[in-house]
């Protein structure tokens, strides 16, 4: 499969990272803001809620369904999850502006868009939303719900009163990463995404995720090129009202926007891979969410059952083999399903995790920052199990959660012995695999970084990535990273709720696997999150770009 071919072309190892000729052009480093020159701006309201809601109570699910989705509680999911939260001014000049999810070498490539519907203060129509300036720019007039839900085939969305969409544009992750980039795409909006579902889910605005939609007709309504920029994941928010009117042929729009830099260097491998992983009509994407209802999840791992697919087509139920699929699924005749893995030792129950952080949500990610160094001082093993659970919780989406499994390298948690682990979600407990001191191991496999080794404890997300290919097509390769980005995206927030770190890192891909193995056999590595404590005393003190009253908890 393409997806199997482009993961192994683009793994790192000891041998790749020491002879890339690749270096940084500095010259060319792309604008971090996507700013449609003719477009005139709309202001979004900067006296936002300061979300006192406990940020561990937000993690664990979503408030009572808000009857509205008014302008206000828009900008506050739009500042918390992709807003400029803070800005750094380094000797000699030059400021970097802090966003409020974390960004692979803060390139900041996923763009936001919102179709609104049903928002009050805010006119039917489809908008881009600047960070920079705080804005949003009106892309298309009248309401395109229709015609989203019709691309998402999922009639929900012309019901409820906004969908956020989220892009990215290759370029701003490739000048540092390059074919690789296409993996860091999904990482970034996956943890831009557990900001957003925390947000929308603390207001009230029932969040629910789409991973499956048809990309050409989701580029085509935002107006973007989908050789630069493309679709990833739609969130649906607010409540249910009365659908929109059935979608009319949409013309096509292709608004200027500044260049992000005087030149650009292509992919041609992402391209590739992008298109593979697209979905190209609505019963594709039907037959592939009815790849789903074939996936179990047992002992915290995925795994196949089922050789038939319930699928949809116009209205009718039935079923159908994979041989019978649209071509364009990416579905193929699968393999057996690959048996858990035999247990290897001894299990270590967790500790209950927290269920109250003492701080806010909004608080939390005002103050998020990715750790740069990480000091001696231990974790305790309930603060370990509280990021575990957040990150493995689940959500309301088109696609099961458990796609990808955690194993562990723990080097200073307070009541767990050092050494690597599997994670157990499902019995609230880790698997000892390999026990002793294993810092020098782990800052080698994430690519030889002191992070990897500093840290307290250091999760590795690795997936069944054959299996999840052959269940859900080319397009399960999306889902391995935009989960793994999800989980690590909710490990940062439950850091940082509790005061401590958190930083994701790149890693030796094949080394990663052999370490956990023979417990890993038959993953792949899709990403890493290390936490664990500053060896910074104080961050440094930044500007907030809007004003935030305090309200008091539910």
């Amino acid at each position: 499969m393409i997806a199997r071919d482009y993961h192994d072309r683009t793994a790192h190892s000891p041998a790749s990272v020491r002879t890339s000729a690749h270096t940084l052009d500095w010259d060319i480093k792309p604008f971090p803001f996507k700013v449609y020159t003719e477009l005139p701006a709309l202001a979004l309201p900067r006296d936002l809620d300061a979300l006192g809601v406990d940020a561990l109570a937000a993690l664990a699910g979503p408030a009572a369904r808000a009857a509205r989705l008014g302008l206000a509680e828009l900008a506050a999911v739009l500042y918390y999850a992709a807003g400029v939260t803070r800005k750094k001014t380094y000797p000699g000049g030059g400021d970097v502006l802090f966003r409020a999810a974390p960004s692979t070498g803060a390139l900041y490539q996923t763009e936001v868009y919102v179709a609104a519907g049903d928002v009050e203060g805010l006119p039917p129509g489809l908008y881009h939303f600047c960070p920079g300036d705080f804005a949003l720019r009106r892309l298309r007039a009248g309401d395109v719900r229709g015609a989203l839900a019709g691309a998402a085939a999922e009639d929900g969305v012309a019901r409820r009163a906004a969908t956020v969409v989220l892009t990215a544009i290759y370029w701003r992750n490739t000048w540092k990463y390059q074919a690789r980039g296409f993996r860091h795409l999904f990482w970034d909006s996956g943890t831009l995404l557990a900001n957003l579902l925390a947000v929308g889910g603390a207001l009230g605005q029932a969040p629910r995720l789409l991973a499956g939609f048809v990309d050409t007709e989701v580029n085509r309504l935002l107006g973007v090129d989908p050789a630069r920029e493309a679709a990833l994941a739609l969130v649906l928010l607010g409540p249910d009202g009365a659908a929109a009117p059935p979608a009319g042929a949409l013309e096509e729009i292709r608004h200027e926007s500044m260049p992000l830099s005087a030149s650009e260097v292509d992919y041609p491998l992402l391209r590739e891979i992008h298109a593979a992983t697209s979905l190209a009509d609505a019963d594709s994407v039907r037959a592939w969410r009815a790849a789903g209802a074939s996936w179990s999840v047992g002992r915290g791992w995925g795994a196949l059952s089922s050789t038939t697919l319930a699928v949809t087509h116009g209205g009718d139920s039935g079923r159908a083999s994979v041989g019978s699929l649209p071509d364009n699924t990416g579905l193929r005749e699968r393999p057996p399903a690959p048996a858990p893995a035999a247990p290897t030792g001894a299990s270590v129950p967790l500790p209950a995790p927290r269920t109250e952080s003492g701080r806010g949500l909004g608080e939390t990610i005002q103050r998020r920052g990715s750790t740069r160094e990480f000091g001696p001082a231990p974790l305790a093993a309930e603060e370990l199990a509280t990021a575990l659970r957040a990150a493995t919780r689940g959500l309301d989406a088109d696609a099961p959660a458990g796609l990808v499994s955690l194993y562990l390298v723990v080097n200073a948690v307070t009541g767990v012995a050092p050494g690597a682990y599997a994670c157990d979600p499902a019995g609230h407990a880790l698997e000892l695999l390999r026990p002793g001191e294993l810092r020098r191991e782990s800052a080698h496999l994430c690519l030889d970084q002191p992070l990897g080794g500093d840290a307290a404890a250091v999760i590795y997300f690795l997936a069944p990535l054959d299996a999840l290919l052959a269940a859900w097509g080319e397009r399960g390769y999306r889902l391995a990273n935009l989960e793994a980005g999800l989980a690590g995206g909710r490990a940062y927030l439950a850091a940082y709720a509790l005061g401590f770190g958190a930083s994701g890192l790149t890693f030796y891909d094949r080394e990663v696997v052999e370490f956990f193995s023979p417990h890993a056999r038959d993953k792949d590595a899709i990403f890493v999150t290390a936490l664990g404590r500053s060896a910074r005393a104080a961050r440094a003190t930044i500007e907030a770009q809007v004003m935030l009253p305090r309200r008091p908890s539910a």
